[in-house]
């Protein structure tokens, strides 16, 4: 029999209701399947690493660590850590050659953009009446005015996550580099504009940070970290290490760019010619205090609820 056209209409309108649900339900199927996976998160002493990449293929170890004080040295200007920087991400292990690799946090923040406040503020960085050029001396002192003097320096990787240096051999027995960051300084203050850094991609800060004993250049005297409390967890699949120090003062720092906005190529002499940019090996120094998590990625997945 041939439907109607009222008849057509109908099945029409059914059809389409049934694709709909049929749609729907699909997605529903999708989400039900999908939301445990989802809703899991790490529990207990693993809870810390819910950004581990522990379903990646090879990543054997989560990490994670925070950086409570501590102070950065460049040449001139000396800058303490007061608000906590946090470390995060996966670790691939050759189980051969015990070479480590580093893997990107999942939420993309491997290292925490943490600002930390520079003493003295853009009053230890630009002097208004060294600016020769008016309308850059005008705005600079408008900034002043208006009492907008506070600088944050806060400290950026410089290159992708997988170029980050781990070695937990050398951290536990105190020698060579432990932890090797590529980073840059972003320096904040409206009148630097939003694109001062010191160091770059190009030409990153690289911290080749130890517990052992540095052998920096002169002026630079050796100095020294510690490995700190060891604590083992859940069958040796978690370990907290506290009160743990990571040092180095053999690392060069490059010149200040974009600091001004378009008034780069006046402000960035001025601010290296404050802070003695660049600062050759020697001459700069970074003391990190930490308290660090790791655990086997099996551990974190299976504490997950």
């Amino acid at each position: 029999m041939i439907p109607t056209v009222h008849a057509r209409r109908l099945l029409s309108v059914r059809a389409r209701k049934i694709g709909v649900a049929m749609a729907a339900a699909s997605v529903l199927a999708s989400f039900a399947l999908a939301s445990p996976a989802l809703a899991k998160s790490p529990t207990g002493d693993c809870a810390v690493f819910s950004q581990c990449p522990r379903f990646t293929p090879e990543v054997t170890f989560c990490l994670y660590s925070q950086t409570l004080s501590g102070e950065v040295t460049i040449k001139k200007q000396a800058g303490p850590i007061k608000n906590t920087v946090t470390l995060q991400g996966g670790i691939k292990r050759n189980p051969v050659t015990e070479a480590e690799t580093f893997v990107a946090a999942l939420n993309g923040d491997t290292l925490s953009k943490t600002p930390q406040k520079v003493p003295g503020g853009l009053l230890s960085l630009v002097n208004c009446s060294e600016i020769t050029n008016v309308l850059e001396r005008i705005a600079c002192e408008v900034i002043f005015e208006n009492g907008v003097t506070g600088v944050n320096a806060t400290t950026e990787l410089a290159k992708p996550a997988s170029e980050i240096g781990i070695n937990t051999n050398n951290l536990v027995n105190q020698e060579g580099t432990a932890l090797s960051l590529p980073v840059k300084v972003h320096l904040e203050n409206p009148f630097l504009g939003s694109e001062c850094y010191i160091g770059s991609s190009a030409k990153p800060i690289t911290l080749n940070l130890t517990t052992g004993t540095t052998s920096p250049p002169e002026p630079n005297k050796p100095i020294s970290g510690k490995v700190g409390k060891i604590v083992f967890k859940d069958e040796f699949n978690f370990t907290e290490i506290s009160a743990n120090t990571l040092v180095d003062n053999a690392f060069a720092a490059p010149e200040a760019t974009g600091c001004g906005g378009i008034f780069a190529f006046l402000v960035d002499p001025i601010i290296n010619g404050k802070l003695g940019l660049p600062s050759a090996a020697g001459q700069n120094t970074a003391i990190q205090n930490n308290t660090i998590k790791e655990a086997a990625a099996e551990a974190v997945i299976a504490s997950e609820k």
